[in-house]
This record gives C-alpha cells, structure tokens and sequence, in this order.
C-alpha cells in the first residue's frame, strides 16, 4: 500500500529555530524610529517586547535553541504530519505529487501557536502580567489567549470589527480561554474612539488593531506588545514547520519543485519555506519555485509599493521597509481576514525584492471552490487563508496535467476552517462576490506614507 502520511518521532522533533538573517545575500534594510527615522535600537523596543525577543529580531546567528518550557508545551501537539495528498492528485489527474504540511491539529487550530507559546513563555521570564495584541481572522488572537492561559498571563485582543461580528466563535474561544476580547475600532483606545469618531461604521483593519493594542500596551508598565506576524522573530519561530518538513520529504524520498503558501503578513508561509529557501540562496536547488498568494483584494506584494512605512494606522510603530498598500489601507471585508493587512513580512519582501520569491494574487470565489474540492477529496476543512494556497496549487499541479510533466508541489496548509462554516456557507449559497482593488485606491493610500531620507 503507498503511504500517504509521514509521522516524525518526537525524539526527533527540531530543537532549534533557524534564523535566515545567517544567509540572505544581503542584509535586511534597517528598521527605523518613527520619530528620529535613525536605525532602532534594541533599548528602543524594550516599552512592547521582552529582551529575550528583542536579540531574537537583530540575531544575525543560524540557530537559536528552543527552550525547553516551549518544547514541553510544542510536544502536546508537534511534530505535525506530512500528507500526500493522493486522492486530489486523482481527482486532478495530475502527473504532479501533492504534499501538504498541515498545521490544524493544535489546540488553536492553526500555526499561530508556534510563535504565541514562545512570545507568552519570554514575557513570563521578564515578569510581564499582560499582553495586549491585534488579531484579524481570530487565529492570532485565539492562540495568544491559548498561550497566555498556559503562562498566567492576562491577554486583551483588539479583534477587526468585520471578522469580530463574522467569527463569533473565535471570540468565544478566546474568552473560554480567559482572555478579553473587543472589537476594533474600540472605545478603549484613542485611536479607536478617534476612527469611529470619522467613520462609525469603520469594518476596522489590521494596521488599526495594531494601532489600539501598542497604545493600550505602553499606557502601562505591566503590559507588553505581541504581534502575530511580520517581525523576524515571528518568521523565526515559525521555522519548525519547515524543518520539520525537510525531514518528512526525506523520509518520503521527495524533495520539492514548487512551495506554495498564503500571505498575509507571512509568518506561516515563510515558516515552511525559509529552512527550503536556503538550498536556493546555497545554489543546490535554484530552480526550485517558492509561490506567495494573496488575496486580490488586499495585493500587498503584486501591487504594493516597495518603501518605509509604519506597521499600524496610527503611526506608532516603527518604519519598515516592506511592500505596502500604505498604513491607512482599509480592505474590504473578505471571509480570509488573516490576509487583509497593508504590509507584508520584510524578510518576505526583501526575498522577493532579490527575485528569490514569486507572487500570486487571485479572487475568492475560485479560492472557496479550491477549499471545497480539497474537502471532498482529502476531507479537511481549510480556512479560507490556505485555500488560497490550495487554489494556486492545483492550478500548477493542472499546469503538470497539460504539459505532461511530473512536479512536487509542497503546501504550507495554516489550518482548519472549522469556526469559518458561515463562510462557505456564502460560497455555496452564491452570496460570494470578487472583488479586485482598484489601483487607483492602492495609489490614494500609498500618498501617506511617510517621508524618509
């Protein structure tokens, strides 16, 4: 019988990070003061992040040691399994080998409990009784409140309005887990009470969650920042999907032609594909194709500007150079609500600007109709972040039909969609619509970005 899952031992689960600041072929562009626009310092940081996490996001080392409080916790769920994906293949007819890493088995139900165990585990070790952050679909915020209840820490999440009123049950998890959890734009903040002074019925974004949770964050000693996504420390994190991976495809006898994953901010994707990216940056396999998806609604990376720019509405967050829509983007409210933010990861964006990353950006309905068909075919219900990988996917796996050519497609899978039902349901019911953001709106917000020597 041919196998269709490779299972890791946990004697062999992955005991460090890998960090790819080690091996760009350049350096990262600088981060900058908001207010000075001079290169941050780590001292600078010190009012959001714990120390710990600080040397994390300027470490220029390989390899950075996974504690052991975080790989006690990683082993109630880690290592994860690797699927082949035969009965998509067979309903493809493709010659192509479908593999997919998937990470919905935790208690959250995505990836984000990879980077929220580690944040939650360095906040306790500096003292740290609170943590306040943003979440947009509900998966950041659901596994940071899973976190924060392992550690003793109390989270506030500032939810995107639109995702708050359409995932009522990721609130809810949230809460049973003991956290607190508020629309955004919110009344708790002043740059929440400010936009809904503008715009009363404001969906809300990312960039102002953001906003709300760093103000809410240094308005008190007590309380620290965390974020879900884009910083290097995130990215790094994450890489334990990725190399464990490597040693799944090994086992597996394959090695990948073509990785696809969503982005968003782009820690998951970039958590399966950096431990890859370095055979590609080494030349031991520079053919290999590494495909970003985003939504076309919010095109980041296929239609953003390349500059310096905050990472909230407000401007409170340090200048990163990155592809942007511009911090005062407001996305219309499409189901994947983990992918509706202006920015996009540096590393992800500095990959790409090297030409070593590719980007996609594709609608939402053939993105559902991507979820259903990897539902009835392999039985997960995906969230509807990673059917947009799914959907690029087939489309090279069909590519491999018509050309008669035999190609391994790896897929970062994010996690299951179980608390997305309403979604798909809309999908089914033909409510869906496509929407593709006008370039001129990309332009009317990328006139605010701020001004930098």
């Amino acid at each position: 019988m041919e196998r269709s899952m490779w299972f890791l031992d946990q004697k062999d689960m992955p005991t460090k990070w890998y960090n790819i600041q080690a091996d760009l072929p350049e350096p990262l562009p600088p981060v900058l003061h908001p207010g000075t626009g001079k290169p941050i310092t780590p001292n600078d940081l010190a009012p959001l992040f714990p120390m710990g996490l600080i040397m994390q996001e300027v470490s220029q080392e390989r390899w950075i040691e996974i504690p052991d409080e975080v790989l006690e916790v990683y082993r109630t769920w880690r290592p994860t399994v690797l699927y082949r994906a035969r009965r998509l293949e067979k309903a493809l007819d493709t010659p192509a080998k479908i593999f997919y890493k998937y990470e919905g088995t935790n208690q959250a139900g995505s990836h984000k409990p990879n980077t929220a165990v580690a944040q939650a585990y360095y906040n306790k070790v500096e003292g740290i009784k609170r943590i306040t952050t943003e979440t947009g679909a509900g998966q950041w915020g659901s596994a940071l409140a899973f976190a924060g209840a392992l550690f003793d820490i109390e989270i506030k999440v500032y939810m995107v309005r639109i995702s708050y009123d359409q995932k009522p049950y990721r609130r809810i998890a949230m809460e049973v887990w003991g956290a607190n959890c508020v629309p955004s734009p919110s009344t708790d903040t002043k740059a929440g009470r400010d936009m809904l002074a503008k715009w009363p019925d404001c969906p809300g974004s990312l960039g102002l969650a953001i906003s709300e949770a760093v103000e809410d964050a240094v308005s008190r000693d007590d309380t620290h920042y965390s974020l879900g996504s884009v910083l290097n420390h995130v990215l790094l994190h994450q890489t334990i999907i990725g190399e464990e991976t490597r040693k799944q495809m090994e086992m597996a006898d394959a090695y990948p032609d073509i990785i696809v994953g969503c982005i968003g901010g782009g820690s998951n994707f970039a958590g399966q594909f950096l431990p890859w990216i370095r055979d590609k940056i080494s030349g031991k396999s520079p053919n290999m194709r590494i495909i970003c998806v985003e939504p076309e609604s919010c095109p980041t990376v296929t239609k953003g500007l390349y500059a310096y720019d905050f990472g909230d509405m407000s401007g409170l967050t340090p200048l990163l150079k990155m592809y942007t829509l511009g911090h005062t983007f407001v996305p219309p409210p499409i189901h994947a609500g983990g992918l509706r933010y202006h920015g996009m990861a540096p590393i992800i964006c500095h990959l790409h600007k090297l030409g070593l990353i590719e980007a996609q950006a594709v609608p939402q309905t053939a993105v559902f109709e991507a979820g259903i068909k990897f539902a009835r075919t392999e039985g997960i219900i995906s969230a509807p972040e990673p059917c947009h990988d799914l959907k690029v996917a087939i489309d090279e796996a069909l590519k491999c039909k018509e050309e008669g050519k035999s190609k391994t497609i790896l897929i970062a899978h994010s996690g299951h969609g179980h608390f997305d039902l309403a979604s798909y349901n809309a999908y089914l019911q033909g409510k869906l619509i496509d929407y593709a953001y006008p370039e001129e709106e990309v332009r009317k917000a990328q006139i605010e970005l701020p001004k930098v020597a």
